[in-house]
């Protein structure tokens, strides 16, 4: 009976205390996880028409290399007729989305990996093993990608009215010609973010939680915030913003000494919080490319 009440009264101190502050390595976890599913949010949705308007046309390449020309023709005039659709509409975007996807790259090594890589890769550049460097610099990435396939509306639908044109007049040649010009405009946008960033930013704000309560899990947050920052500046995230990794590493630095001294820090983690927002938000790039040139 003894060891019943014992273990009943160890549980209701267990239920009554406060739960354990997360590691830093699961504050970045759930960082990560925040920012896919974010991404996900940001994703754009598909313009159907436009698919179905791309499908169709390599269904037209198809038919041709089969020289199925009334085949090609019936494909062609139903591309054309669900561009006209979307042209119909008095707001119609100049980009019509037809593909959308979320690529992670998280990098799990530390900066002794990034400078040995980045080393190698030049050794192999000067040896003239391009292929080799790029795949050594692919492993050097820490990013979210929101990647977006999209249909130029202002050209593609031209294209395929040019390319009836030639198949009314027997000219396949130059029919399939147009319509392999049309696909290679198709534009892809990547909106990369860096994942180093988001985990600074989340184990600075985990940081300023508990620094009253557990100083040192507090110190450890922010000792890994700025590996965080080390790590992004390495592999060369750039911000447009005029702070600096060395200001946000100062910024740190300020707080883990009033955390270790007077601990009234409140005021330093909000200006630190205020550069890093400002700092990652421009560090959130735009990349626009055509299909072709990848």
């Amino acid at each position: 009976m003894k060891k019943v009440l014992v273990s009943i009264a160890a549980a209701a101190l267990l239920c009554g205390a406060p739960a354990m502050a997360k590691t830093s390595a699961e504050v970045s976890a759930g960082a990560v996880k925040s920012a896919k599913s974010a991404a996900k949010e940001r994703q754009v949705e598909v313009v159907k028409e436009a698919v179905d308007a791309v499908l169709l046309t390599q269904k037209v390449l198809v038919a041709l290399e089969k020289n199925d020309v009334k085949g090609a023709k019936a494909s062609l005039e139903k591309a054309i007729g669900k561009l006209e659709v979307v042209l119909a509409h008095p707001n119609a975007p100049a980009l019509l989305p037809i593909d959308s996807s979320i690529v992670a790259s998280e990098f799990t090594g530390d900066l002794k990996t990034i400078k040995s890589a980045l080393k190698a890769t030049r050794e192999l550049l000067e040896d003239g093993k391009v292929q080799e460097a790029r795949r050594l610099l692919d492993t050097l990435q820490s990013e979210i990608d929101i990647v977006t396939v999209s249909l130029p509306l202002i050209s593609y639908p031209q294209a395929l009215k040019l390319a009836a044109k030639y198949l009314n007049a027997g000219k396949t040649k130059e029919a399939k010609e147009v319509l392999e010009m049309a696909l290679s405009t198709l534009v892809q946008s990547e909106v990369v973010i860096p994942l180093p960033l988001l985990k600074a930013e989340a184990l600075i704000g985990a940081a300023s939680k508990i620094a009253k309560t557990e100083k040192s899990q507090a110190l450890r947050h922010l000792d890994e915030a700025r590996r965080q920052l080390k790590i992004a500046e390495a592999l060369g995230y750039t911000s447009e913003s005029d702070t600096t990794y060395k200001v946000l590493d100062e910024a740190i630095a300020s707080v883990e000494k009033e955390i270790r001294g007077k601990n009234r820090a409140e005021k330093l983690f909000e200006e630190l919080m205020a550069k890093l927002k400002e700092f990652k938000e421009k560090a959130v790039r735009s990349i626009e490319t055509k299909k072709s040139e990848q």
